[in-house]
């Protein structure tokens, strides 16, 4: 890090927590990666607050002349948010919101994922109308400063067109609220020659007759490229116009700290369809006949898009993906009527077949959302993924089509991909892309300059249509608009940022080369995660993401750690990096899957984890003979453990709960994992008596329940008694495995890098279990959702059930519950996630109680088997939004299926959580 960057990181330490300014290899090297193919490392990564901060960062940068770039999630794919000077971070930190009274506006910062955003309309009917396929991973700042459109908002709903005003932070640290006349007037004061500017630029373009004539033709499509001049053609009010400029600026203008936004009207009614069609310009044509009728999304997807999703309607396919909406069933079925009419003259691969039920058509449209990187998966491992963005006005879409697909193979991509909001007239071309040769450089280039030939010269389209023009397009910006055009972005660029600091080369870029230089690398490192395009799918449902790293992050740093092992080019860059990585990626990674679950690779960063602790912990080690040891005599672990807690609880009798937090705070400050008051007592188990029943189950008590007994708080039974009782209750007779007091599902050691160790105790417990069962003739199941996951995946004689889906599927229908309305919260462990158990599992808490709360925005709880205890900070940060939501909605008590959960969620809720069937039994009795 230079001297200059040393003073700003010191002067912004006055008003920033040091903990929230990164400067070294790791952290910026994570933080400074986006979705698209270009590498720059940042000096400084500053992860921002509030409107003043930035105010403030902006006005150091500003009087010390240093670039500013700004980044919320990073799934921008022109390079826009990357940069080699300071990166600001807007994005957890930004999801305040409010919602008008009528809900025909919503308020937000820029930090809230756009998915995030519908569900709060939705239940009003209404939507946030820019819907790109990463919607359920941008977040609000970038969907709007790109001008992200997406599948059925076009030009008519883009955020362009919804804004209704914004708070700006200019490059010198001033703040516009376009929305308050009195910030207005104060700004016209202080600034008063930058007003006058913009409306001096109106009245120019204005007088211009063939310039509006131009602005008018390139905007009546999709088209992101350069700045967005099309407000001086629609305002007369220069802040008006300044708040347009600033959609789709791409943080070249001035930071958005917040937007006011129309909301769109959501039909209650939808229905989709698959088509399917022996050639693409036959379906071109078609789409171009549908943009008359009732249809409000059509996606195109060639033969390569059908194949990475493993569609195998036929060959050579092409399909068209379609939507209408309609507010009545009557209106919708005339709606499909009219759709269908249309259609006759088109021979179909497979008859229209359309559907409204919302599994179906969410599935296409999950398919749809996940091409890029599903393709990108299918690249040959090692080369760069790269997406283009262009738009055509749509009677030319079959013949420009035609024309895209010809010339991408004639340069030799034979494996490329054409899809998109065809309705639109906006594709998308996906393409593998090496750039290790000067011949590949050379091939890019030129396919490039065709496409530019072809989109601009051939056709008058948009080279980008809603990507962002980012350093991607930044020098093919002239050539598109033309001079007087590209003179007006010009002007606007000197107006609002006369220093030319705001994220320079983007859009702005002298280079005409800068679109083939510092591509990023993505070296093979880890067979699960290879496929990975940094996409940042995954990180809404990453719990770290946010405190150290997410996911995506994890990938970028193994890669870089990758790289510099294979090239020895930094030795002691890479020494930093893997020291780095051992707290940031290792220890605090959950590893509880649920990034595959947004991933349409499915790639589990936990798996990434599971290999690198399992090197640590080889076979040999200190570390995995002291893990062998343990399985080879658990009883005696588990009986030493015990003691531990009965001396806990003990000392907690003592102490209290107040001074148990304190000590355990001390304690845990100088290394030994944390002691809260939600720890439980021991527990001993009792000789089983279970009276015979024709009905019989085998249940493994799992060894964490075998050894913890209930806490100070909640009901004071155990939970193995509880379970026992409520059973011979049901009529159910209870047979516990023999020998289980030794027998673990093995999750403990695959957690720690021990699959050898891991699998040797699965086998073990699953043999018991079998024998049990009398080889599987009555059901088997275990308490604790985690471990019950890992059987599944690694028991191959037996199904086991999970306690809520034995009770569920067996016992619940024998039962009568008495419904009450206390409100109690209800948490979802990432296993039942995992397991598809959600639906039962809320079901039984429904018919306790009419008032189950499921607190918005937690998702894994972080305990992570023993994270809770060695790392709660993880715990603590993946259940920030838990306790807010608990005492908003009056609750006193909470329900889960996992024990260790369940001590986390007591810890930070202030509410005892216990098993759900605690809750069953009260109901029932």
């Amino acid at each position: 890090m230079t001297e200059r960057y040393k003073q700003y990181v010191q002067r912004i330490g006055a008003f920033i927590d040091k903990d929230r300014i990164y400067t070294d290899d790791l952290r910026t090297l994570a933080w400074g990666t986006d979705a698209g193919f270009y590498r720059y490392v940042p000096q400084v990564v500053v992860r921002s607050r509030t409107e003043q901060e930035v105010s403030q960062l902006l006005a150091v940068a500003h009087e010390m002349k240093l670039p500013v770039t700004f980044r919320a999630a990073g799934t921008s794919l022109s390079g826009q948010t990357c940069t080699d000077s300071i990166l600001i971070v807007a994005g957890k930190n930004w999801e305040k919101y409010s919602i008008s009274p009528d809900a025909s506006h919503i308020t937000m910062q820029p930090g809230l994922v756009g998915a995030r955003v519908d569900q709060l309309l939705a239940p009003l009917g209404r939507t946030f109308t820019p819907d790109p396929a990463s919607k359920s991973s941008a977040m609000v700042g970038g969907i709007v400063m790109n001008n992200a459109s997406g599948m059925s908002c076009g030009t008519h709903a883009n955020s362009d067109q919804e804004l209704e005003s914004l708070r700006i932070v200019m490059a010198d640290g001033t703040v516009l609220d376009t929305g308050s006349e009195a910030s207005r007037k104060a700004f016209a004061q202080s600034h008063p020659e930058f007003v006058k500017s913009i409306e001096d630029l109106r009245d120019r373009v204005m007088a211009d007759e063939e310039l509006v004539s131009r602005i008018r033709r390139k905007y009546s499509i999709k088209c992101v490229t350069g700045l967005n001049i099309y407000p001086f053609v629609r305002y007369t009010d220069p802040f008006d116009i300044i708040a347009h400029l600033m959609v789709g600026s791409e943080g070249t203008l001035g930071f958005a700290s917040e937007f006011t936004m129309r909301t769109g009207h959501l039909s209650p009614f939808k229905a989709s369809a698959m088509l399917y069609f022996a050639s693409m310009r036959r379906a071109c044509e078609a789409v171009v006949e549908m943009k008359k009728g009732p249809v409000h999304c059509a996606e195109l997807l060639d033969k390569k898009s059908l194949e990475s999703v493993n569609d195998n309607t036929g060959e050579n396919l092409t399909a068209v993906l379609i939507q209408t909406f309609a507010d009545s069933q009557d209106e919708l079925d005339a709606n499909i009527a009219a759709i269908n009419k249309i259609l006759e003259p088109y021979e179909l691969y497979v008859p229209a077949k359309f559907t409204s039920d919302p599994r179906e058509y969410g599935k296409y449209w999950a398919i749809r959302s996940g091409i890029f990187p599903s393709v990108g998966g299918t690249r040959p491992l090692g080369t760069t993924v790269i997406i283009e963005d262009v738009a055509f006005h749509i009677e030319d879409l079959p013949e420009a089509t035609v024309d895209l697909a010809n010339m991408l193979v004639e340069h030799g991509y034979e494996d490329s991909c054409i899809y998109g909001h065809a309705l639109e007239g906006n594709y998308h071309f996906i393409i593998s892309q090496s750039f290790d040769t000067p011949e590949e450089i050379a091939r890019y280039r030129n396919l490039m300059n065709e496409i530019v030939k072809l989109v601009i010269d051939k056709y008058d389209g948009s080279l980008k249509a809603e990507h962002g023009t980012g350093r991607n397009m930044a020098p093919f910006v002239v050539k598109e608009w033309g001079e007087k055009a590209y003179e007006v972005m010009r002007e606007v660029k000197r107006i609002f940022d006369p220093q030319g600091i705001l994220n320079p080369g983007v859009i702005f870029n002298d280079d005409p080369e800068c679109f083939i230089k510092n591509i990023k690398p993505m070296p093979r490192t880890n067979d699960h995660v290879d496929k990975c395009i940094e996409c940042g799918f995954c990180e809404p449902n990453c719990l770290a993401y946010g405190l150290t790293m997410s996911s995506r992050q994890r990938i970028i740093v193994q890669r870089e750690i990758a790289r510099l092992t294979k090239t020895c080019e930094d030795p002691a860059r890479l020494t930093r990096l893997k020291y780095a990585y051992k707290y940031y990626g290792d220890a605090t990674c959950a590893a509880d899957g649920l990034c595959s679950t947004s991933c349409p690779m499915k790639i589990n960063t936990g798996d990434l984890t599971h290999d690198i602790r399992n090197a640590a912990h080889a076979p040999g080690t200190t570390a995995h003979s002291v893990g062998n040891f343990a399985a080879n005599n658990f009883a005696a672990v588990k009986t030493a453990l015990k003691g531990a807690l009965y001396v806990a609880s003990a000392a907690h009798s003592v102490l209290g709960d107040s001074n148990v937090a304190s000590l355990g705070r001390a304690m845990h400050s100088v290394g030994l994992p944390l002691w809260t008051p939600s720890l439980p007592k021991a527990h001993s188990m009792k000789p089983l008596v279970a009276p015979v029943q024709e009905k019989k189950v085998v249940y493994f008590p799992s060894c964490l329940n075998q050894t913890m007994g209930h806490a100070k708080t909640g009901v004071q039974t155990d939970l193995v008694d509880k379970v026992v009782e409520f059973l011979g209750r049901a009529g159910w007779q209870v047979i516990f495995p023999k020998g289980m007091e030794k027998m673990c599902c093995g999750m403990i050691w695959e957690s720690k890098g021990m699959p050898d160790v891991a699998d040797r105790k699965t086998a073990e417990l699953e043999a018991a279990m079998l024998a049990a069962s009398e080889n599987g003739k009555y059901p088997v199941m275990c308490d604790q959702s985690p471990c019950l996951h890992r059987m599944r995946e690694h028991m191959k004689r037996i199904k086991p059930l999970e306690l809520m889906e034995f009770i569920h599927d067996y016992v619940a229908d024998d039962l009568t519950f008495r419904q009450t309305d206390e409100p109690v919260a209800l948490h979802i462990t990432c296993s039942s996630r995992h397991m598809g158990l959600v639906d039962k599992i809320v079901s039984l808490a429904r018919r306790c109680s009419s008032n189950v709360v499921l607190p918005e925005g937690v998702g894994c709880c972080g305990f992570a088997g023993d994270k809770g205890f060695t790392h709660p900070e993880l715990n603590k940060h993946a259940l920030r939004k838990l306790r807010p939501a608990i005492e908003a909605a009056g609750v006193k008590r909470g329900f889960s299926n996992s024990r260790t959960c369940e001590i986390g969620l007591t810890t930070n809720s202030g509410v005892p959580y216990q098993s759900l069937i605690y809750l069953i039994d009260e109901a029932t009795r």
